[in-house]
């Protein structure tokens, strides 16, 4: 059993440990290095809502569900941002100019972990610790000592187990304030993050220090800004985690000339504005002898308010006092550390300058100012504020908490969790904590749009009767000499298969049936299906059937190219699909991929997509990567002619779902729009008569097809939302189709995601404000489902909607398919924990917390709206 660190003595034999785990570790090369940082990163990442919730339940601050963000930023944007760093040996070379860069580590760090964010500050500054070979010691926050200590635990682990030394990282475990000085005097270098009285003693220790200032960010909001991008911009940055990141903004410099534009625009979005003797009330709460309440750091809005005594509803997001003075003495011109704002007008702008200047010269000193204007037109007055603001972060147009950790809202500033304030805050370092750092560095970051992109399957053919028309190319372009077919029995045995073999027979092309497929795939499957791809070595795959064929064709075709793969690693999340941690290999080096679908409405025959369930968990997992998307599809209308009506149903409504969802996606583009809104009009046109008429109809049923794979093709670059990571969860728990699932879950996602003052928006530069309402009437107004308002198109949306599902034999409730209430009732956090911890999850418009998932799945269950 590990030795408790709860004395000097202790300590010093912990240091001892970790300086030999260190000197070991330096001699690692890069390769190793790397490996090992990886596997921190994705051990730190797969843990981040066990630690959310820990850290949560310990300090009875801020909220679980973005604390998962902080996690997940912490492991997967470091990880992404030094994933190619050198630190190991030569570094950089130049031999005409004869110079030569070694990167050799420090020793052993001691580093100081805040209350405020207990797990993502101790995963940042242990993967960095790892990456740079440098031993570290953590000194956990008294409040904070479980949460942080499990999370130095889960990336040790990790670490070791991919080859680190054992013991490269301790921590103290009953931290006091003699221990944590002791530390920082006995540590080669202290990476302090904390309040200004750690952080001064930390560089007084005589240990070579990097240390962060205190934060009390003003935003500017000039004339010419967006109102509701700046509003809300501030909202979702004040409100992240209750307000607890350094960076956020504590007060709002608003031009006279917009100032009630503003004001009730904040009102609208759920802010309170405090009146008189609310604001005198609210001053002796916030502030108590000069000093910060700790109590009501990380806490809800209401929650503030009612220590202070003043009534607010219950949901109020931001409480906001209208003040005169930005001098130290006005309470609303602190650092607040919670959802608690501070609101000036200006007349002109220079009046904005001086009074920023002023609220960031007591106690802002060095962090990070704010300002939303017309960066184009207005740019004289954007290097105004730049040149008079004494921060190191000067964020435009931007959410001071998310921009100011960076890499999220801008280019090139550097992801951290401890963000340097220069010498102007008694810092050695002036920018994002990552490398060393000699210099003030002023960065200027511009909120920008990430490119998007549209990608589909090299080649699509569409027509009724083209399958064999396609298949001639395996001969006479490709020249391919083996063809692995992945289908399900019932597919087989109804002779589906027939017209492939057939073609491949006259081609004179070797073939293999694997016809094993159930209809919610499993990775025995998959294994099952690889084992018999290698011994037969084709040239080509050919996935036939419905979603589950083609999903499972994808998983046999990566364990086939590449057997070293780990399917865990496939299914890790990520929050943004280019900066993931871990990098799907390489597809078609042995085999070209083509995807037939016999039903109309998974589309996964053009998407990067598949679903895989673990069977000895029970777990459904979304795979997505642009990879595993299919090189060729062939949709032909003759391969659905005789679909089953559950089948039809169950497909139609599924790629109904689809093309709502990429509308609907934060990743929207116009590109998808278009595909989106044809797909809907001809799934509202088409699937009552398929349904209705079956293989008498063979318009609609060729339709239909075309509607499915057009949706597909949205849905593959705008991405998903919550309706279907409800519904993967919902499906895998109870065995409902999974197009009966999305259609079962859809009203709820609608006006879930129609509330113009959700309690928190989708996190892409690209979604600038909420306005999904607007959306879904725009589809009800090209659908022509009349209204006059947007409220009421959606409506009529709803009700097409439900209109449809009726006449193609789709039940109302969940209750409907799953009689056993008591039993729905006791699995049901855990379906909500996976639906929110499902990959589609991130592209919905309106980030949905867990408690929200929840009353979504009761709402459908019931029949409650």
């Amino acid at each position: 059993m590990a030795e408790i660190i709860d004395s000097l003595e202790a300590l010093q034999t912990l240091l001892k440990k970790v300086r030999e785990a260190q000197k070991i570790f330096a001699s690692f090369s890069q390769c190793k290095v790397d490996k090992i940082f990886l596997a921190a990163a994705m051990a730190a990442s797969n843990a981040r809502i066990p630690l959310a919730q820990l850290a949560v339940e310990e300090t009875g601050m801020g909220i679980v569900e973005d604390k998962v963000i902080k996690n997940h930023f912490a492991s997967e944007y470091i990880y992404n941002a030094y994933k190619n760093t050198k630190t190991c040996g030569v570094i950089e070379e130049d031999k005409a100019f004869g110079i030569k860069k070694i990167a050799e580590p420090v020793g052993v760090i001691g580093a100081v972990i805040p209350t405020t964010n207990p797990t993502s500050t101790a995963i940042f500054k242990t993967l960095i610790a790892l990456k740079t070979r440098n031993g570290i010691i953590i000194s956990p926050h008294p409040r904070a000592k479980k949460s942080t200590i499990e999370a130095a635990k889960i990336v040790l682990e990790a670490a070791v187990k991919a080859g680190a030394p054992e013991g490269i990282i301790g921590w103290i475990d009953i931290p006091s304030l003699e221990l944590t000085n002791a530390l920082m005097q006995m540590s080669d270098l202290i990476l302090a993050t904390g309040g200004p009285g750690m952080v001064k003693a930390a560089y007084s220790s005589g240990t070579p220090a990097v240390g962060v200032g205190s934060g009390n960010t003003p935003a500017v909001i000039d004339e010419s800004a967006n109102i509701i991008v700046a509003v809300n911009s501030i909202i979702h940055s004040k409100t992240f985690d209750n307000g607890m990141v350094c960076a956020s903004e504590q007060s709002v410099i608003v031009s006279e000339k917009i100032y009630a534009q503003v004001k009730k625009e904040f009102t609208t979005r759920g802010c309170y504005f405090l009146n008189n003797d609310e604001i005198e009330k609210v001053r002796k709460t916030i502030i108590i002898d000069g000093a910060l309440n700790a109590k009501i750091v990380g806490q809800k809005a209401s929650k503030i308010a009612e220590m202070a005594g003043v009534n607010v509803p219950e949901n109020t997001k931001i409480l906001i006092g209208e003040v005169d003075s930005v001098d130290i003495s006005e309470e609303f011109a602190h650092e607040k550390l919670s959802p608690v704002l501070a609101m000036y007008k200006f007349n002109d702008f220079d009046e904005a300058l001086a009074k920023a200047e002023k609220l960031i010269s007591d106690g802002g000193y060095g962090h990070t100012a704010a300002i939303y204007l017309d960066n184009v037109s207005q740019n004289e007055k954007l290097n105004k504020f730049a040149a008079r603001m004494k921060t190191c972060r000067i964020l435009v147009n931007t959410p001071s908490s998310q921009g100011g950790i960076g890499d999220i809202y801008n280019f090139k500033l550097a992801p951290s969790m401890t963000l340097g304030c220069g010498s102007w805050g008694g810092n050695s370092v002036s920018e994002n904590v990552g490398v060393k750092h000699l210099l003030n560095i002023k960065t200027v970051a511009e909120r920008r749009e990430n490119m998007l992109w549209f990608r589909t399957a090299q080649k699509v053919y569409i027509k009724k009767g083209c399958l064999p028309v396609a298949l001639q190319e395996l001969k006479d372009v490709m020249d391919k000499k083996k063809v692995f077919i992945v289908t399900d029995s019932f597919l087989y045995n109804n002779g589906y298969t027939k017209c492939i073999t057939d073609k491949l027979d006259e081609l004179n092309i070797k073939h293999k049936t694997f016809f094993d497929v159930a209809p919610d795939p499993s990775l025995a499957c998959a294994k099952a299906g690889a084992k018999e791809m290698t011994e037969f070595a084709p040239d080509c795959i050919i996935a036939i059937g419905g979603g589950s064929a083609m999903d499972a064709g994808k998983i046999m075709w990566v364990m086939y190219e590449h057997p070293e793969v780990d399917f865990l690693d496939m299914a890790m999340r990520f929050m943004d699909i280019r900066k993931r941690i871990y990098t799907f290999p390489k597809m078609g080096e042995k085999a070209y991929f083509i995807a037939v679908p016999t039903s109309a409405g998974t589309g996964s025959e053009v998407t990067p997509f598949a679903v895989i369930t673990d069977e000895k968990t029970g777990v459904k997992y979304p795979l997505a990567d642009y990879e595993l998307m299919p090189n060729m599809a062939i949709v032909d209308a003759d391969m659905m002619m005789n679909a089953p009506k559950g089948l039809t149903s169950a497909s139609g409504i599924d790629a109904l779902v689809h093309s709502l969802e990429a509308y609907a996606s934060i990743m929207a583009t116009d590109y998808t729009d278009g595909l989106a809104l044809r797909s809907m009009k001809m799934v509202f046109e088409y699937l009552p008569r398929a349904y209705e008429n079956g293989p008498n109809d063979a318009e609609a049923r060729e339709k239909m097809a075309n509607a499915a794979t057009m949706a597909g093709m949205a849905f593959a670059n705008a991405f998903l939302g919550v309706c279907h990571s409800m519904a993967h969860k919902l499906g895998a728990f109870h065995h409902l189709p999974h197009g009966l699932a999305n259609a079962l879950m859809i009203e709820e996602v609608i006006r879930f995601n129609s509330s113009e003052t959700p309690e928190k928006m989708g996190t892409f530069p690209q979604y600038s404000y909420p306005h999904t309402l607007a959306r879904y009437a725009e589809i009800a107004d090209y659908l022509k489902f009349g209204g006059n308002t947007d409220e009421e198109k959606v409506e009529n949306l709803i009700k097409a909607i439900n209109d449809l599902k009726e006449r193609i034999g789709i039940k109302k409730t969940i209750k409907d398919y799953v009689a056993d209430e008591q039993d729905f009732l006791n699995r049901l956090d855990e379906m909500t924990q996976q639906a929110f911890d499902d990959q589609c999850t991130g592209a919905n418009p309106r980030y949905p917390l867990m408690s929200e998932i929840k009353q979504m799945y009761l709402n459908a269950y019931y029949g409650k709206n």
